[in-house]
């Protein structure tokens, strides 16, 4: 039986996203990738492309999905780890940073997509942020957090709170990922800042603004 015969359903479509991941830890900006650049990264033939994607912008949508199950296993991890409301800050930025270290390529893809020129691609990361900011702000609910805070300013302060790591990914990712030193610091600066977002927002008069 030939190799390609032996493939199953989906390893060429996990081959071309990996590929395209894999140029991304490199240092190839996503947006500037070709489909003859990731098929040859990939070891597949340029046409077997089109069987799984319409575009290169179709494959940093799927990507994005991926992108979202890491995004809500890390969740799950802070979630059942998390257990006293004054260790949420530093234990989840740890977990951050520790899902950020374990998946290099994928945030750095986040970070590029942000500020990329697929606007599809952009909307459906912002997207992710959106829904993770919806999430926290339901865990501060439940653990009876910022009560006195209105659902509108709660949202706002969960955005700001999901924003601030997000933008702590350029700092993080710039560091070689054996320097724990820097990593160390990267982690005690966001936690400080997030901090000072919770601080500024246990202080705020929803019924002022």
């Amino acid at each position: 039986m030939t190799d390609k015969q032996r493939r199953k359903p989906g390893e060429t479509r996990d081959k071309l996203m990996a590929a395209a991941l894999a140029l991304v830890g490199k240092g190839r900006h996503f947006a500037s990738l070709g489909i003859r650049e990731v098929t040859r990264q990939a070891g597949v033939v340029p046409t077997s492309f089109y069987r799984h994607f319409r575009s290169v912008d179709d494959l940093g949508l799927q990507l994005v999905d991926e992108l979202g199950l890491v995004l809500r296993r890390m969740m799950r991890e802070a979630r059942a780890n998390v257990l006293q409301a004054d260790k949420l800050i530093e234990e989840s930025v740890g977990i951050f940073v520790a899902h950020a270290q374990a998946n290099r390529s994928f945030f750095r893809f986040m970070a590029q997509g942000l500020a990329g020129e697929s606007r599809a691609v952009q909307e459906e990361i912002r997207s992710e942020m959106r829904f993770f900011a919806s999430e926290l702000a339901n865990d501060l609910r439940r653990l009876r957090l910022m009560e006195h805070l209105s659902d509108a300013d709660l949202d706002l302060t969960c955005d700001l709170v999901v924003r601030t790591v997000a933008f702590s990914l350029t700092d993080l990712l710039s560091i070689s990922e054996d320097d724990d030193y820097q990593i160390a610091q990267v982690r005690k600066r966001t936690t400080r800042f997030l901090q000072l977002v919770f601080v500024g927002a246990a202080n705020w008069n929803s019924g002022s603004a």
